[in-house]
């Protein structure tokens, strides 16, 4: 065997196609595109997602950042720095804000905050508390108790 016996399997070099070099070439006038139209220029094709000019998919769809939670749960929020001017331990409820004249609106269970601060040793019943919030109700001296969700007043 010899450098030059190293040839190519017959029928597995095929020859490049000549585009638009006249009909004997077999790929003459429009190089096999078609008839006129954008996707026979050069310069090819369009961009991905591109629709014609139409506003494309990506740009309709809102952009995914966060999800909207379904059936997200509402509170009623208070800060405990709205409760230093009750009375030492008396039992808060969200019932006891509104006759207190603290909250105005049921928007749902009561959920403790931690902004401001409390000095005064409360009895605290609410559906949820931030970590803030009850370590100064603790740290007055109060209790923080967990209620039911379902338990508006």
């Amino acid at each position: 065997m010899r450098i030059n016996d190293a040839v190519p399997q017959k029928g597995s070099k095929k020859r490049r196609r000549r585009l638009g070099r006249g009909i004997a070439a077999g790929q003459g006038a429009s190089a096999g595109k078609g008839m006129r139209g954008q996707k026979a220029r050069s310069g090819g094709n369009t961009r991905p997602g591109f629709e014609g000019g139409q506003m494309p998919l990506y740009r309709r769809l809102p952009k995914l950042k966060h999800f909207t939670v379904i059936n997200r749960k509402h509170y009623t929020t208070i800060n405990v720095g709205k409760l230093s001017s009750l009375p030492a331990n008396t039992e808060v409820t969200l019932a006891s804000l509104m006759e207190a004249g603290i909250v105005t609106t049921n928007d749902g269970p009561l959920k403790l905050l931690g902004d401001g601060e409390l000095n005064v040793a409360l009895n605290i019943k609410a559906a949820a508390f931030t970590a803030g919030a009850r370590q100064k109700i603790e740290a007055a001296g109060g209790s923080c108790e967990v209620i039911g969700v379902n338990a508006t007043a």
